[in-house]
């Protein structure tokens, strides 16, 4: 008996030909996830027998699904193997589903072998090759070698495909503008744009803030009537949104007629990051109206809006709507539940849902961190951490020592804030943020350090902020240190001469009766026309989010707000009267 009738009558037989079906052809008895390299060499000593070979499209066909399988290396493995045993001749389709495997491994060597068999028998010239090629090496992280495949290309060997590859390969690498001066030239060489191209350069455009390119794309894609559909209008509407054009991001969103979740979600997120909270919550009421199921990135985004606005009601309503909709699973949105909780004061809930994680990434550590943080609870918020530290399964990030040392800043923790400052940079090599040292900056504010505050400052190694300086006049404030707080008014002048600490500093000489500096400061505010910027509160009653301005009359109810204000004003002046 032979070794090939040995394979094929043994027990380990993995395959077997459909000797009745016409062809002679060769079908798989078990599926590709059951594949492993040990089965080779039956899958080739069977291809042989039932002449598997005579059709070269089965071999391509075989190739194909152990490419686009769990184990792309199967089609690599099985291909070298053809190529040894002189079965198969080297050829376009081969070659593309051999880079394409290489591509999904991924592996730059591999593919780069691959790249020098093209070159002796002219392949590297073929169309399809040579966008498999650029594929593998932005698959690779390798975007430097794809663009040179692609300038290196014979006359008009390129097509739509080559420069949607590499523009796209310059996303995935995170060169917006490396994919935006690619389209440039695109344009230039008077390649057709498709559909693909305009939804890749209005990312590229989201990610950079080009408008004046985003609306060229829009223009574009009106001009050649490719159509708002589903995924070009919510690709628009975040290019609006991300480049702070939310009307014209509600424009495109109002004039599509099949919108998705997708869609919906994309322009809440629009509101949301550009801090129209109130919106993006009536825009997910309207959603449900329509009918519209959401997913889990439009909860995760509207559970952000009802934390930023304080809503916990609303946050609460949204929690629930999870629970009875199956949403809610992923991780991303219960770390969103965590930071809502913990903002809106509930955190008893929060740490609740923490403690239900079964695997928190750094993300969950750090929103309860910060959470224990912002409700006062420092010494809550240090233990967390240091269970972090102990079990030693995420590692911290700059955010989560911005919550620590917030968390130090707010308990009076000097000794501790240093500690974990340096421990930064020494022990996890995170390089302080100005967020970090203006943290450092308030906690030596609150204790009352003026002079340490002064000189951290001296030795930071950045140029210090307006947020920086308006701590420590604050603290300035509280320690009654007028000539300092003046010294200190003065930088911030220098950063902001529109809206630096006047105000401030007019309240600190307030506070020591010094009127006539008093006038003096907002004189100067008047003849400038300098203005302290408005500032927005919400306040949530009954479930209703209420956004007030200060002098704000546009309310419905102003007259009696106002009417409460007044008679609360006169129990205030009763009382003071009484005392004395």
């Amino acid at each position: 008996m032979s070794a090939t009738s040995r394979i094929l009558n043994g027990k380990t037989w993995s395959f077997s030909a459909a000797r009745n079906y016409p062809e002679n052809r060769c079908i798989l008895s078990v599926s590709v996830p059951r594949l492993s390299h040990c089965h080779l060499p039956l899958l080739l000593s069977r291809a042989i027998v039932s002449g598997l070979f005579l059709r070269l499209p089965l071999v391509h066909s075989v190739l194909r699904s152990l490419s686009l399988g769990p184990v792309p290396s199967l089609s690599l493995s099985f291909f070298s193997l053809l190529r040894r045993s002189g079965l198969l001749n080297l050829d376009n389709y081969s070659l593309n589903i051999a880079l394409s495997a290489a591509a999904r491994l991924p592996s730059v060597v591999v593919g780069a072998q691959l790249h020098a068999l093209s070159v002796k028998p002219g392949l590297v010239s073929d169309t399809f090759v040579l966008n498999s090629l650029i594929n593998m090496y932005s698959s690779c992280s390798y975007p430097a070698a794809a663009r040179l495949v692609l300038d290196s290309a014979p006359e008009g060997a390129c097509d739509a495909v080559s420069w949607n590859t590499i523009i796209a390969g310059y996303l995935r690498g995170g060169m917006p503008n490396k994919a935006l001066q690619a389209f440039g030239q695109m344009t230039k060489e008077q390649i057709r744009l498709d559909d693909v191209t305009l939804l890749n350069v209005l990312v590229a455009c989201a990610r950079t803030g080009s408008v004046k390119a985003g609306r060229l794309c829009h223009a574009l894609v009106v001009v050649n009537g490719i159509g708002i559909n589903c995924f070009m209008g919510s690709s628009l509407i975040s290019m609006y949104a991300k480049c702070g054009l939310v009307e014209d991001a509600r424009k495109v969103f109002d004039g599509m007629h099949g919108r998705n979740v997708v869609c919906w979600t994309s322009m809440i997120s629009g509101y949301t990051q550009l801090g129209k909270f109130k919106e993006a919550v009536e825009l997910f009421r309207e959603m449900q109206l329509a009918g519209m199921k959401a997913d889990d990135a439009t909860i995760a985004t509207v559970v952000s809006s009802c934390a930023q606005m304080g809503a916990l009601d609303l946050g609460r309503y949204v929690h629930a709507y999870c629970d009875v909709h199956g949403l809610g699973k992923e991780l991303a949105v219960k770390n969103s539940l965590i930071d809502m909780y913990s903002k809106c004061g509930d955190i008893k809930k929060a740490y609740e849902i923490f403690c239900g994680l079964t695997k928190p990434d750094v993300f969950s550590w750090t929103a309860m961190i910060m959470g224990f943080a912002v409700n006062g609870l420092c010494g809550e918020a240090l233990n967390l951490f240091a269970q972090m530290e102990g079990e030693g399964k995420v590692m911290p990030n700059e955010v989560t020592f911005l919550g620590v040392l917030t968390s130090c800043s707010h308990g009076g923790l000097v000794e501790q804030g240093y500690h974990h400052f340096h421990r930064m940079s020494m022990i996890y090599n995170l390089s302080p943020r100005i967020e970090h040292y203006g943290c450092m900056v308030d906690l030596l504010g609150r204790a009352k350090l003026l002079a340490e505050a002064e000189q951290f400052i001296k030795e930071m190694p950045i140029d210090p902020d307006v947020v920086i300086w308006r701590s420590l006049l604050f603290a300035c404030r509280a320690c009654g240190e007028v000539g300092f707080a003046e010294y200190v008014a003065e930088r911030i002048q220098e950063l902001e001469p529109k809206c630096g600490g006047h105000v401030l500093l007019s309240n600190i000489y307030a506070t020591t009766s010094r009127w006539v500096d008093v006038n003096k400061v907002r004189t100067s505010m008047d003849g400038s026309r300098m203005n302290k910027q408005p500032v927005c509160s919400f306040i949530e009653v009954d479930g209703c989010v209420h956004e007030f301005f200060a002098g704000d009359e546009s309310h419905f109810e102003t007259e009696a707000i106002y009417n409460v204000l007044l008679g609360i004003n006169k129990l205030l002046l009763a009382d003071s009267l009484c005392e004395r």
